[in-house]
């Protein structure tokens, strides 16, 4: 058993997938051709025997028909024959043969055609009596019609057509498939140490096209990712090394200078530099989280009672909170608990005698905002410290041990409950907002239970 192998080439296939359909459809046209073409080919030949025939028919019911008929073109044997098979009138070439054939037509039907071996023969009745002569007409097939030259040559117009069908095919999809060799060869070019490199966008709108242009956003989306990955490996490598320099360092002066050295202070020193560091990899680990897109367990907020429940009361400045209730959000709770906490210690921070703390609804969304009266930040520093571990001087100077995490953290949680975090113009001091999607209506206690469960 022969087996063809299966074209691995895409314009191979399709050439081939192109072709085996073309070779079913021409075959049944073939077919469904070679039948109409015999019929109407054969039919014309007989109707041509048919009035010749007819015609020397009404000549003999005239008494006008010749004892030698005249040849009509092609027909060539033509006789007149009693009932008893006896040749009355001929035609040249037909004088010398016996009847062309012993059938007769019925009484009730005058015409009659017989095909026996090549040959079309009609046979025509001069009148209906049991007795009448019979006008007999012969002439040889068609050439078209012998033997198989109608299908050896159907054959051969099929054959041309496929090849033109398959070589069209081939350059149109080779066409089609050219830039997809230059994106490949681009591709393979492309490491994740250079992804600067972009394929070439072949000219047009079509499917190739489009789908090079989406392949090139998305190279510079992750050559961005890649970028901002780098930035923050560089920056978390430098914000650890410090930590771990200064602890080194504490424990090596400890270890050559005992006798210099307090111990318990050298301890105190070092377990504050391990709290520093164990927050910086806390932080680095929401953030993975975050950036994963590690969905936490949503339920049902009333934003006014988590706020009024959970604001930090301690610190060296009073917090305020005006909280309106029934301000309904979904999310996490430990997350906005965290939002909460960061914005709010942060603001102590750099507060000068108060912070205050406030919930509303607005329209379809659920507004906390943070307020200190501090110094403020500079319209210019406003996006920028939401960046991973961004601290500004005055934040340095406050808060020497913060990771500058937390303003990230709280962003990236706003952002993955569909809301926005951002620093607002304040008539003194810092104001945060958070902006949250609000539910439509206070919920009733078994909606709220109901959609709990749901959640």
């Amino acid at each position: 058993m022969i087996v063809i192998p299966y074209p691995r080439s895409i314009r191979a296939r399709s050439a081939m997938a192109t072709s085996v359909l073309a070779l079913v459809a021409l075959s049944v046209v073939g077919v469904t051709s070679s039948l109409a073409i015999r019929y109407r080919v054969q039919d014309d030949a007989f109707n041509r025997v048919e009035q010749i025939a007819s015609q020397w028919s009404a000549a003999a019911r005239a008494g006008t028909l010749p004892k030698v008929i005249p040849a009509s073109g092609d027909i060539e044997l033509i006789q007149l024959v009693d009932a008893h098979g006896r040749v009355i009138a001929a035609s040249r070439s037909a004088w010398a043969r016996p009847a062309l054939s012993t059938m007769r037509p019925p009484a009730d039907d005058r015409v009659q055609r017989w095909t026996d071996r090549c040959r079309l023969l009609v046979a025509v009745r001069i009148t209906m009596a049991a007795d009448a002569p019979v006008v007999l007409a012969e002439r040889h097939e068609p050439a078209l019609l012998r033997g198989h030259n109608l299908e050896y040559a159907l054959t051969a117009a099929a054959l041309a057509l496929l090849a033109i069908l398959a070589w069209i095919s081939w350059r149109t999809v080779g066409r089609t498939l050219r830039p997809v060799e230059a994106i490949r060869a681009r591709l393979a070019a492309i490491t994740v140490s250079d992804l600067s490199l972009r394929m070439p966008v072949p000219p047009g709108d079509d499917e190739v096209a489009r789908l090079v242009r989406t392949a090139n956003q998305t190279l510079d989306r992750l050559d961005e990712a890649v970028a901002q990955q780098r930035r923050f490996a560089s920056t978390t490598s430098h914000e650890l090394r410090n930590p771990i320099a200064g602890l080194r360092l504490q424990l090596e002066e400890a270890l050559l200078h005992p006798g210099e050295v307090d111990p318990h202070e050298t301890i105190r020193s070092a377990l504050s530099l391990a709290d520093r560091l164990d927050a910086i990899v806390s932080d680095l680990l929401v953030l993975a989280r975050l950036s994963a897109g590690d969905p936490a367990p949503s339920e049902l907020i009333d934003l006014g009672q988590l706020v009024t429940q959970e604001a930090p009361r301690t610190g060296r400045v009073p917090v305020r909170v005006h909280a309106a209730s029934d301000v309904w959000v979904c999310g996490s709770h430990i997350q906005l608990v965290r939002v909460l906490g960061n914005l709010v210690n942060n603001a102590i921070r750099h507060a000068g005698s108060a912070v205050d703390v406030s919930v509303a609804a607005s329209g379809g969304e659920a507004v906390m905002t943070v307020t200190d009266d501090g110094a403020g930040i500079a319209p210019a520093d406003r996006e920028r410290i939401f960046e991973r571990f961004i601290r500004l001087d005055d934040g340095r100077r406050r808060d020497a041990g913060g990771s500058g995490l937390g303003l990230a953290i709280s962003r990236d949680i706003a952002t993955s409950h569909g809301g926005t975090l951002k620093a607002e113009d304040s008539p003194s001091g810092a104001r945060f907002v958070l902006r949250l999607p609000r539910l439509g209506c206070p919920p009733a206690e078994e909606q709220v239970e109901r959609l709990s469960t749901v959640l």
